[in-house]
């Protein structure tokens, strides 16, 4: 009975002890500010409060309005059928372009032979100068490469490559500068265009053009051959003169059976010595050498001079230069009608620039938007601020 009852006091005295150490504990000391605390304070004076005052001070009463200009353009192909393909059926003698041609402006109005191009135009020096404002101006470096490096600044090139729609935004500190430099854009992209279409027109019937001058200066040395064959011989058509010759041959062979017969009349009804019949004989002997000599000059093999040429070689030769003709004016004609058939559709895929949106002429100043450049620094600097605060606390903490 007394050993429970002390076991029952022994807990008692133990937890009365151990709130007598508590109470005897000293309280802690109130929170002071140490030097870190001045630190981080002036680190944040520093580093947020000054940069967002200053850009303050600079954005509200130094830097200059802006004025936009948009523009909005895509580039387009006629896709109508050709009066060539209808009536000849000659199709797919071009073949499309490989590459974009939007691509390829997109591309372009970025670059500095843009600048180039439109500083002929309008005055970019003139019209980015501000010395008032050397933040959101040019400068002093008028070089072609800082003026390209600044216009990829004022003028924002937005691109849809699902729908190959190109819009740009042009900003100036004027808004008759801004009309005018995104009027200078969209003439000088039209040109470009226009010579990108020109270029492929021209690769199109580069080769049927080649084709065409081949085809006609054949033409003309079978028509210069043939013309040369006449002059030499004296003879417009062979075929002809020899129907001729033949229609003479025919009409000696009739004279000849005339004679002949005569011949035999006087024979029969006349004394041996009456000289009609010598004279008759003397006639038929000259119709058949004549037609000896007609007949030689149809058949005359080997060298000969060229009055007594034979007839079977120089109707060879004629026939031949007649064909070589023949071939080459059908040749130049095929070949035409290819010429013809691939300008058509060249023509048929020309590209010009389509303009939904005309340059605009601004009434209210839009740049720099001030707020958004402030809010903007603001989470930039807050952040390094408390970037640079938990680094500094990681590594105070690991000594």
């Amino acid at each position: 009975m007394q050993g429970q009852v002390l076991r029952q006091v022994a807990p008692q005295k133990g937890a009365a002890a151990r709130v007598a150490r508590v109470a005897a504990t000293p309280s802690a000391r109130p929170a002071r500010a140490r030097r870190r605390h001045w630190g981080l304070l002036l680190s944040l004076l520093v580093m947020v409060v000054a940069p967002m005052a200053l850009a303050g001070w600079y954005l509200f009463t130094v830097a200059e309005d802006q004025y936009a200009s948009r523009l909005g353009f895509s580039v387009r192909k006629e896709d109508t059928g050709s009066a060539v393909e209808i009536l000849g059926g000659i199709t797919d003698l071009t073949g499309g372009s490989s590459t974009n041609d939007t691509d390829i402006l997109f591309e372009y109005i970025q670059s500095p032979n843009m600048v180039r191009a439109v500083m002929q135009q309008v005055d970019l020096v003139a019209a980015y100068t501000r010395p008032d404002d050397p933040v959101f101006s040019l400068g002093e470096d008028t070089r072609i490469e800082a003026v390209s490096d600044y216009w990829t600044r004022m003028v924002q090139v937005y691109f849809d490559r699902s729908s190959h729609l190109i819009e740009i935004r042009v900003r100036a500190f004027a808004p008759e500068d801004a009309l005018a430099i995104a009027r200078a854009i969209r003439a000088e992209s039209d040109r470009t265009i226009n010579a990108l279409s020109a270029v492929a027109r021209e690769d199109a019937t580069r080769y049927a053009r080649a084709e065409l001058d081949r085809a006609l200066q054949r033409l003309k040395a079978a028509r210069a051959a043939l013309t040369e064959f006449r002059t030499k011989h004296q003879i417009v058509d062979p075929e002809a003169d020899i129907r001729g010759r033949m229609g003479l041959l025919n009409t000696l062979q009739a004279e000849l059976a005339n004679a002949l017969i005569e011949l035999d009349l006087l024979r029969q009804n006349s004394r041996a010595d009456d000289p009609r019949i010598v004279q008759s004989e003397r006639r038929v002997l000259v119709i058949r050498q004549r037609i000896s000599e007609e007949r030689a000059r149809f058949s005359q093999d080997g060298d000969a001079s060229e009055e007594q040429e034979a007839y079977s070689r120089l109707i060879g030769q004629y026939e031949a230069l007649a064909v070589d003709q023949k071939f080459a004016e059908e040749a130049y004609v095929a070949t035409l009608a290819a010429y013809d058939a691939a300008v058509a559709e060249a023509q048929r895929q020309s590209r010009y620039l389509a303009t939904y949106i005309e340059p605009t002429a601004a009434e209210t100043p839009l740049f720099p938007q001030r707020w958004i450049l402030l809010l903007t620094l603001l989470g930039a600097l807050a952040t390094a601020w408390t970037v640079l605060t938990m680094v500094y606390y990681s590594l105070r903490d690991r000594r």
